[in-house]
């Protein structure tokens, strides 16, 4: 083979081979360093950024914290209301119509309401008010003024923690009716059809309790209860005839002996029949005597 031979002398490489095995290398060698110098400037370039980028983000809590903070919402808070007023008025009848006005006019309603006569000349009414719980104290004070106030008594009871029980059971126990019926819909035999609809029934029986608890709590939270007694004063006749007289102690003393009579009798009806065997026995008793005395003779 003719031209320029590769010539391999054992441990040396010569001819043109020798220079592209050459440039091979020192273009590897210019590549390696290009790319660890462009590595370096990089990183140099890198850096700054991600220190800044650092500096960023530790300055960011700082910034936040200039902002004010949100309170947290408060949790609604629910509580039974409950006042007793007895008023003593001119008037029960008119007394009781302002009563109705103030609590319809709040918003509320009368729950119950009853009059009766006392004696012969005066009145006396009985409501039950039901108000919303921010008209309350408005509408009590309301009452109160309508008339001399003898007796006034109010409470308040939180059962905030019972509403939240309540509310929770009632979200499980939906939870656990829908899994029921799911079951019922995946089932296919009659057996596992009977007992899932028994157990069924007893959890919807259950929620229905827990719905009826948490209606009637409802209820006692959003409107609140005052109970109103209204008693027109006692008349000058009345009060005199209060004070004891001689006709009273007349009519006193002829019930103490009619009582009397009547314990006396009662006392001889019950020993009647117990005289009557002791009576017997006696006379018994003498007849022999008499006996035994002729006998003797």
């Amino acid at each position: 083979m003719r031209g320029t031979p590769l010539v391999r002398t054992g441990r040396r490489v010569c001819g043109p081979a020798a220079v592209l095995l050459a440039a091979v290398l020192v273009l590897s060698g210019c590549g390696a360093s290009g790319d660890n110098s462009s590595s370096t400037a990089d990183r140099g370039v890198a850096a700054p950024q991600r220190r800044q980028a650092e500096g960023g983000k530790a300055g960011a809590p700082a910034a936040d914290s200039a902002q004010p903070r949100k309170n947290p919402k408060p949790v609604a808070t629910h509580v039974i209301r409950t006042a007793e007023l007895s008023v003593e008025v001119k008037d029960a009848s008119k007394a009781a119509a302002q009563a109705r006005t103030a609590a319809q006019g709040a918003g509320g309603l009368v729950e119950k309401e009853t009059t009766e006569r006392i004696g012969s000349a005066r009145d006396s009414s009985h409501l039950v008010l039901r108000v919303p719980q921010d008209a309350y104290d408005e509408v009590l004070r309301e009452l109160s003024g309508t008339g001399k106030l003898v007796s006034r008594t109010s409470a308040a009871k939180d059962v905030t923690d019972q509403v939240v029980d309540i509310d929770s059971r009632i979200a499980t126990q939906r939870a656990s009716v829908a899994r029921v019926r799911k079951l019922m819909d995946r089932a296919g035999k009659l057996a596992d059809v009977v007992t899932l609809e028994g157990e069924l029934s007893s959890r919807q029986a259950e929620l229905e309790s827990l719905l009826a608890q948490q209606a009637s709590l409802k209820d006692r939270t959003t409107l609140a209860t005052i109970t109103l007694d209204l008693v027109e004063p006692e008349t000058a006749a009345e009060a005199a005839d209060d004070d004891p007289g001689f006709p009273d102690a007349v009519a006193g003393g002829w019930h103490a002996f009619v009582t009397m009579l009547r314990w006396l009798a009662m006392a001889i009806g019950a020993a009647a029949p117990f005289l009557g065997v002791a009576a017997v026995l006696a006379a018994l008793w003498r007849l022999l005597r008499r006996r035994r005395g002729a006998k003797g003779e």
